[in-house]
């Protein structure tokens, strides 16, 4: 008895292990949840859907995107962050949430420590627009007008890519435009179009339409090289602000703790989504590029961005309302 006595944590620990590798070898056995932290319609959203139709088509099993918004994206994070570490609830992350481990200070999740990551799934530059009566056609003449006067700029949000780019955009250019945050990009649009503010840092796919229809006037693009969707539109660095560089991505985590095995699965779908002809073409419309990444590549990717924000935080003095 005193032998099977001490055997038993081992007993127990190998049981647990078991369960754990059959629990893998198993996924999925039913339907899988990707939460997107933010409202239906918008880029992160947009993004999920095509990535869920594939995933659904690769795994044989239905992918359901759930949107729980709200608190600039940590309440679909925290959600994930406490969710089973099964592989059956999966966060959609963005720059956002690289942005808010140094924006917030009483986060219930570290997005370095509370998730497993899987991939990148896509990056893509913001685009700098103006609204159409400022008497700014290019970088340099924005900088000047900025520092002459008193200019505002619209964000979607407190701590979003949207809001952070415009401060990193002050930083380097030592300019002091003031943020009106709205909640979300449509309302934030509007405003610029009507004049109530000058301008906004904002997705592709929400700005490149009224840029085109002559409602808002397009700058530049916040992305190190130019954007297949505006070939004709410059970079920041290129046009005034050499070394300027900020882009929107989303990428794919699980609750820390899920089983290599079914990571590894999720990985290996990823990838041949990602690499499919029509999911790089739905993307490429919207401004964004799909990027598969394997694990580690993609958690150190998530380091510098938690980092290069940090410094943009710290910088900037920016903080949540």
């Amino acid at each position: 008895m005193r032998i099977f006595a001490m055997w038993r944590p081992l007993l127990a620990a190998f049981g647990l292990t078991a369960a754990t590798t059959a629990a893998a070898a198993d996924w999925p056995d039913h339907p899988i949840t990707l939460v997107v932290p933010y409202p239906a319609g918008g880029p992160t959203d947009i993004v999920a859907r095509v990535v869920a139709q594939g995933l659904t088509q690769k795994l044989g099993q239905n992918v359901i995107v759930d949107n729980r918004s709200g608190a600039g994206g940590n309440i679909g994070a925290d959600m994930v962050a406490k969710a089973a570490p099964d592989g059956y609830t999966l966060l959609v992350a963005t720059t956002a949430h690289a942005i808010n481990m140094s924006l917030f200070h009483n986060l219930n999740y570290d997005v370095r420590k509370s998730f497993a990551p899987i991939s990148l799934l896509t990056s893509g530059p913001l685009l700098l627009s103006v609204r159409p009566t400022l008497p700014a056609n290019n970088v340099k003449e924005l900088i000047a007008l900025a520092k002459a006067g008193k200019l505002t700029f619209a964000s979607s949000g407190n701590g979003q890519s949207t809001h952070l780019a415009a401060e990193l955009f002050n930083s380097m250019a030592g300019t002091k435009m003031v943020h009106v945050p709205y909640r979300g990009s449509a309302p934030a649009l509007t405003d610029v179009m009507s004049g109530q503010d000058d301008l906004i840092f904002d997705t592709m796919l929400s700005s490149l339409p009224y840029v085109k229809a002559g409602k808002l006037k397009g700058l530049a693009v916040t992305s190190a090289k130019r954007s297949e969707a505006a070939p004709d539109l410059p970079t920041i660095a290129e046009s005034g602000l050499p070394g300027y560089e900020a882009t929107a991505w989303n990428g794919l985590m699980a609750p820390a703790g899920t089983p290599p095995g079914v990571l590894k699965s999720i990985s290996e779908a990823l990838q041949d989504v990602l690499a499919r002809p029509e999911v790089k073409e739905k993307f490429a419309a919207q401004g964004f590029t799909a990027q598969w990444m394997a694990p580690q590549d993609y958690a150190g990717f998530v380091d510098k961005e938690v980092a290069k924000w940090a410094n943009v935080v710290k910088t900037s003095g920016a903080t949540v309302n």
